[in-house]
């Protein structure tokens, strides 16, 4: 593991261990009951298969689920609509001041999964590559990364063959992705007028394959055959695929960490079906669903560390091959 992944989860772990501490102890007799989740589009499959993982493990459960984007949980969370939130991306700093002005203290933030936020082009396309920058210039018309002039023509990025306009796709306001995107890609400026929002991953994905001169981004998860990842440059270093280990390394620019948040007053034991949930997650079962739904598993010292941290009485690798 990189240094950078060392590095945060020892600050999450010195974060978290004040507010947790050993609050998470088991449950005792059977769970039941409904849990809520509101929150990210990107994570619902994953949240799905770990629905249903979960109503295997404690029949008399049910996973109860909105998915309408990562911006919809602070929010909620913060009103009391729900004690699970799922993102992709960190709370920003108003998110977390709005919580703590509704509660008087902050929400727990658990690390569940890694992505790569893929960058991807319609399938006939031959580009293979392209820099932040000139993402920039094709996104944004705020130019904040550094572009001189907006890039409108597939022929402007070295693809004499292919030429003709782009045609630029892009998640909505509220979703984790559309955030993430908006920072790294575009430095925090503005995207265009002319960017296709869609409501969906899914929705990106088939709307680039259906065009040729498409381009747009999701989480690799979602990203089929119809469509070509591209490798990102930058500065003036090597374009770097969305791999597995560029992405754990951070050497994919556009990496980024899925959470759950949870509405924990301090000094507080989980309730019981957030406890089975959270055990669940963070087990090699919970872990298999991140790879099954097409994200990355978090590294196995890293969820052993999260697990002591929060409490989690269940010793990590227990039942695992």
């Amino acid at each position: 593991m990189s240094i950078r992944c060392r590095t945060a989860l020892l600050l999450w772990i010195l974060l978290i261990w004040p507010v947790v501490g050993t609050m998470a102890q088991a449950p005792e007799g059977p769970v039941v009951g409904n849990l809520d989740s509101i929150g990210s589009d990107t994570m619902a499959g994953l949240m799905l298969r770990w629905g249903e993982r979960l109503e295997e493990r404690h029949p008399a459960v049910r996973l109860q689920m909105q998915a309408s984007g990562s911006s919809t949980a602070p929010a909620a969370l913060a009103e009391g609509t729900t004690r699970l939130g799922a993102m992709s991306r960190r709370m920003t700093t108003s998110e977390r001041e709005t919580f703590e002005a509704h509660h008087g203290y902050p929400p727990v933030e658990i690390p569940v999964a890694m992505d790569a936020l893929a960058v991807f082009v319609n399938r006939h396309n031959p580009l293979d590559e392209v820099s932040m920058k000139q993402l920039d210039a094709i996104f944004s018309d705020t130019h904040d990364c550094g572009a001189k002039r907006s890039i409108d023509r597939w022929e402007a990025l070295g693809t004499p063959d292919f030429a003709g306009p782009i045609d630029r796709h892009s998640r909505n306001s509220v979703s984790g992705s559309y955030g993430v995107f908006r920072r790294e890609a575009l430095c925090g400026g503005n995207f265009r007028v002319d960017v296709n929002e869609h409501p969906g991953s899914s929705a990106v994905v088939a709307a680039v394959a259906a065009t040729t001169g498409g381009i747009g981004y999701s989480g690799i998860g979602y990203v089929t055959v119809a469509v070509k990842p591209l490798a990102l440059r930058k500065g003036d270093g090597p374009a770097v695929s969305p791999s597995e280990r560029a992405t754990l390394s951070g050497e994919y620019p556009l990496s980024r960490t899925l959470y759950l948040y949870v509405n924990l007053p301090p000094g507080e034991r989980l309730p019981a079906t957030e406890h089975a949930f959270l055990d669940l997650v963070l087990s090699p079962e919970g872990q298999d669903g991140v790879r099954e739904s097409g994200f990355i598993p978090l590294p196995d010292m890293v969820i052993a560390a999260i697990r002591q941290a929060m409490g989690l009485n269940r010793p990590w690798g227990e039942g695992s091959s």
